[in-house]
């Protein structure tokens, strides 16, 4: 690996997907991973905001689905790749389900839309919400482009998002914060 972080090789406007082929840094695959990289480091914010364990370690696993999910989107469709990507499982998606099911079982039934806020926290998670579901059009749109033959990536995001907004009412509830509940303007 170099001693430098600057290679001078993007100073065109361009970067190389896994396989070597160059693309511009605008190009629609370059949005996905850019976008799965800027939520995983909200995931890393968020984290660093918890003080409950089970939370946290949950977040460090999919912190590393995230990366396995960028390298995938990193990889030149049309070129053999030496390196070996590693999968999304079925029972990645069965873990975030799971937690999902387990932290409803605990809050109160929802009644209404809520409003994003009560406690730093929180308001962390609907970012990560938000931005997991901005990652899943970008990556339904290069689907619908090239054909990403990856339907377990959507689906992990349509769910992890899912698992976002149900964390964000757990962290609130265990901190004890309020619920905004969104009151339409009549």
């Amino acid at each position: 690996m170099s001693s430098k972080i600057y290679t001078k090789t993007g100073d065109a406007g361009k970067t190389s997907l896994i396989g070597g082929t160059k693309v511009p840094k605008s190009h629609i695959r370059i949005q996905t991973y850019g976008t799965v990289d800027e939520l995983n480091a909200f995931i890393g914010l968020l984290k660093d905001q918890l003080s409950d364990v089970h939370s946290r370690e949950l977040l460090l696993e999919i912190q590393d689905r995230l990366f396995t999910i960028g390298s995938a989107l990193a990889c030149d469709p049309q070129k053999e790749i030496s390196m070996r990507i590693p999968d999304l499982k079925e029972s990645d998606i069965l873990l975030l389900e799971n937690e999902i099911d387990q932290m409803n079982t605990k809050l109160p039934e929802m009644k209404s839309f809520i409003l994003p806020g009560g406690h730093v926290s929180v308001s962390t998670a609907h970012i990560c919400r938000t931005i997991c579901r901005r990652a899943e059009r970008l990556i339904v749109e290069l689907d619908e482009k090239e054909h990403l033959n990856q339907p377990l990536i959507i689906k992990y995001l349509n769910r992890l998002s899912d698992y976002f907004f149900v964390l964000a009412r757990w962290i609130g509830h265990l901190l004890g914060a309020t619920e905004t509940k969104w009151t339409p303007r009549k």
